[in-house]
């Protein structure tokens, strides 16, 4: 877990440095994908849902057990769970899809894929399907539509407006360097705010 550490010069990326990005507490943004995948399966569809292969994934399925349906995985989350388990991790065994699977036997399912399997041909196998993807960018609705997807939920590992500034109070510091992001929004806020802060171009 986070643990703020007292220091006099503080460096901070700024990915989501606006306060449109707030995160809401995981487990709403889990019930929000169950309802979903329940409405799709409702409708015959396969549930598509998409996200960094490398730890998104790997916390959509903790955190989405127990399965409501069958799950299976794309080539590349396959792969990373695989090596992840082999390390001891504690994470379900999802099953790869492979060629064999009968097209009729993906209705009502979950899948978890990459971003990079997007408008490919390997989707064609799942039709009729619902796509949703995992991200932050997603709090901004002109994302969504931009990557023609179903529904998108908000989901990220970085630290939301909330959290950037709870950091940089906690931490003390007397200068603050911001990287990464929205830096030159977030540095005039810190500085509005009386905390001297300085953008770090990368």
């Amino acid at each position: 877990p986070f643990e703020s550490v007292k220091c006099n010069t503080f460096i901070t990326q700024s990915t989501f440095g606006l306060p449109v990005y707030k995160w809401q507490p995981q487990h709403v943004v889990m019930q929000q994908i169950k309802e979903w995948w329940q409405q799709n399966r409702l409708e015959g569809k396969a549930s598509v849902l998409m996200g960094y292969a490398l730890g998104k994934m790997q916390r959509l399925i903790k955190n989405l057990q127990p399965f409501d349906a069958p799950v299976y995985a794309h080539g590349a989350i396959f792969n990373v769970n695989e090596k992840l388990r082999e390390a001891g991790f504690d994470l379900p065994f999802v099953p790869l899809i492979t060629p064999d699977i009968d097209k009729k036997d993906f209705s009502g399912v979950l899948i978890f894929a990459t971003g990079s399997a997007m408008n490919s041909p390997w989707m064609k196998k799942f039709e009729p399907y619902s796509l949703g993807y995992c991200s932050g960018w997603m709090a901004i609705r002109g994302a969504k539509n931009r990557m023609a997807i179903d529904r998108g939920f908000v989901l990220s590992d970085h630290a939301d407006w909330n959290d950037l500034n709870m950091a940089i109070t906690e931490s003390g510091a007397e200068k603050v360097f911001v990287t990464h992001g929205y830096t030159d929004i977030f540095t005039r806020w810190l500085n509005e705010q009386d905390v001297s802060a300085k953008e770090v171009k990368t």
